[in-house]
């Protein structure tokens, strides 16, 4: 059985959270906003492109690609120019020009309200100051200043990840194969352009793997991935909502432990598939 959601019911759905939800803290941008935008800038660079269908490859020219679309490469390299003008030079009042940190009590203290630098102060300017209040670097960092990691400006380098595919020898060098001592450190929350770099060389390479192991050699047929990745907003939607609740997490005994975070993430994750399986087998898929 598949259940569809028409176009009618969502926004039936979202008038009713409107509704409900206050405007002064709906968090406008989030991952599946992210997602959503990039693959429509890139559809509509396809859309317009001459070249809408792949054509053969050529032997001998193994940069067919990026010849052939070159209009698309221009556009893409403007995007990268734009981020990184904006990341390095747009003045940010009260925080160095330039800075990437995460403010709070990162770089000795110094810098404790630039979380973000010149994207957070983008999105404070363009979405109010009511912006996400709960990233990722708010426990480790101590930050006091909200921070949306899937903010405005990084949605420019999601669209560059996008396109690129593989530029690990980029990363190398942006990052200086450090952590957070090269030019353009490794930053997931900003989007950085090394961090843009690594993903889709790691993304390519893995895709590569397992088109090779699947596909051509039929060594393995993805289970048990199938099973989720069959009902993948089910999953999605069912995590945000009952993940923080037992059995699929618990108040952790140490919380300094690494090994029991890991385990708590290995057993809700293998529960999520051991659900997706019992759908799959009642042939139950919840699409948009």
């Amino acid at each position: 059985m598949k259940v569809s959601l028409c176009p009618s019911f969502l926004i039936c759905i979202c008038a009713c959270m409107c509704v409900l939800v206050s405007w002064s803290w709906l968090r406008i941008p989030g991952v599946l906003q992210r997602l959503g935008f990039t693959y429509f800038v890139l559809s509509l660079m396809q859309t317009f492109s001459p070249y809408r269908e792949i054509p053969p490859k050529e032997v001998g020219c193994p940069v067919q690609d990026v010849v052939l679309y070159w209009p698309e490469w221009i556009f893409i390299m403007l995007l990268e120019v734009v981020w990184l003008c904006v990341s390095f030079l747009l003045p940010v009042p009260n925080c160095p020009t330039g800075y990437l940190g995460a403010g709070g009590i990162g770089d000795n203290g110094l810098y404790p309200n630039c979380t973000g630098g010149a994207a957070a102060y983008i999105d404070r300017w363009l979405l109010g100051d009511n912006i996400y209040w709960h990233p990722t670097c708010k426990a480790m960092y101590r930050t006091t200043e909200p921070f949306d990691p899937e903010g405005v400006l990084g949605t420019i380098n999601s669209i560059v990840l996008g396109f690129i595919g593989m530029q690990g020898i980029l990363a190398a060098i942006l990052s200086k194969c450090t952590r957070d001592e090269g030019f353009i450190p490794v930053n997931k929350n900003l989007w950085s352009l090394s961090y843009v770099a690594c993903m889709g060389c790691m993304s390519f390479a893995l895709l590569g793997v397992i088109y090779f192991v699947v596909d051509i050699k039929g060594w393995w047929g993805g289970q048990p991935f199938i099973y989720p990745g069959t009902n993948s907003i089910f999953v999605y939607v069912g995590h945000s909502l009952l993940g923080f609740y037992f059995p699929f997490s618990w108040e952790m005994r140490f919380q300094d432990s690494h090994w029991e975070q890991l385990f708590q993430s290995l057993w809700g994750t293998a529960l999520w598939i051991f659900i997706a399986y019992l759908f799959y087998r009642k042939h139950f898929f919840l699409k948009i």
